[in-house]
């Protein structure tokens, strides 16, 4: 899949699900159930233990059938790794320019951390495909979001934090391409109790909210 195609299926999706679990296997049962859900996209953080391990198992097992991500990916090194096992994007929450480097030689997309306009502008320049602005719920949530597409509006934004079904409506109204999701679509309490079938459903529920929104622009004129 070339970058270009994970872009585009990023903003057609309209949502990043941050996978953060305690185990490799629990990652991979809790993409298996948003991908039932219909998300067709996930990033495997690099604090899970054995991220590598569960990026090459999802791979193996979707292949193009879902756009698979790294995140909290901090140095060059790790991007290579997660490349070799199967990652077409990276994420980091902030700017590491020779991370950004290596996905540009590869082609590979790359959503950058940033939060400040100095860092937002940064991270494009250097090479971002779209900045990820975390931590977004802290420093005003969508408002923050809409007040810095108004400078910047051929940066595409991934608002990352205060994420949840009230308000993916609102990051995307707001000048958002997507936004990434973490705890409010997969939390460590459902896994823990086995629940992954709860994952499946709030999936849906996040692609209803997305498509309403888009809707509701679109009727507006926006």
């Amino acid at each position: 899949m070339n970058k270009e195609s994970v872009m585009s299926a990023i903003r057609d999706i309209g949502i990043v699900p941050v996978v953060r679990t305690e185990s490799a296997e629990s990652a991979i049962k809790a993409i298996e159930a948003i991908y039932r859900g219909g998300i067709r996209a996930a990033e495997i953080t690099m604090t899970v233990p054995g991220a590598i391990r569960a990026l090459e198992k999802i791979a193996d097992q979707f292949g193009d059938q879902i756009v698979l991500g790294a995140g909290t990916v901090l140095d060059a090194e790790t991007a290579r790794a997660c490349m070799l096992a199967g990652a077409e994007f990276f994420v980091t929450p902030s700017l590491n320019v020779k991370t950004i480097e290596l996905a540009r030689r590869y082609s590979k997309a790359i959503m950058p951390g940033a939060l400040t306009p100095t860092e937002v502008l940064a991270a494009w320049e250097a090479g971002g495909d779209a900045i990820k602005i975390f931590p977004a719920g802290a420093v005003g949530g969508a408002k923050y979001i809409k007040a810095l597409r108004a400078p910047f509006p051929q940066i595409e934004m991934v608002p990352t934090g205060g994420v949840n079904l009230e308000t993916i409506g609102e990051f995307l109204k707001a000048g958002a391409c997507a936004a990434g999701v973490g705890a409010e679509l997969i939390d460590a309490a459902n896994i823990k109790a086995g629940n992954f079938a709860v994952f499946e459903e709030r999936a849906r529920q996040f692609l209803q909210a997305v498509a309403a929104a888009r809707g509701a622009a679109a009727k507006s004129g926006n």
